[in-house]
């Protein structure tokens, strides 16, 4: 064995299966962007209010810009689905129903959660309310493939 050799142990590290299935890949994602989407409307804040009262508990605070508003709301809205969504794809994972369809459902998914940040930050309606519903229709098609 040469200092060329790409395996150790007889394991090839250049060509290992992936570490996690597709749908677990993308819920990494969505948990991911969930996480960070407080840093906008917290920025907002810093710029409004002044650090001393954004880290602070002043008595009466000034509100923060429009979109920032919606923004946290967008984001408590992406929290709770997410608590939803998660479960529903480890479950698909663990119980063997995690297939191509999962992994699509959980694509879409993502892409709904992005577009209805964004249409709700932008004040977009009739964009919100559909990326919203077909968010839903995914974690309903994840738990059907669970059950079937």
């Amino acid at each position: 064995m040469g200092a060329a050799s790409s395996t150790t142990f007889g394991i090839n590290f250049w060509e290992k299966e992936p570490a996690t299935s597709e749908a677990l890949t993308y819920l990494v994602w969505i948990t991911a962007l969930t996480a960070l989407m407080w840093v906008p409307y917290i920025l907002d804040r810093f710029m409004v209010r002044g650090i001393m009262d954004t880290v602070g508990y002043p008595d009466s605070p000034p509100p923060d810009a429009p979109w920032a508003q919606r923004m946290q709301k967008a984001h408590v809205n992406a929290v709770e689905n997410l608590v939803v969504f998660a479960p529903l794809v480890v479950v698909a994972e663990v119980v063997g129903a995690s297939n191509e369809l999962t992994a699509t459902t959980a694509l879409v998914y993502l892409g709904a959660r992005v577009v209805h940040f964004v249409a709700y930050t932008a004040k977009i309606p009739w964009v919100r309310t559909l990326s919203f519903v077909v968010g839903v229709v995914g974690q309903v098609m994840l738990g059907l493939q669970i059950l079937m």
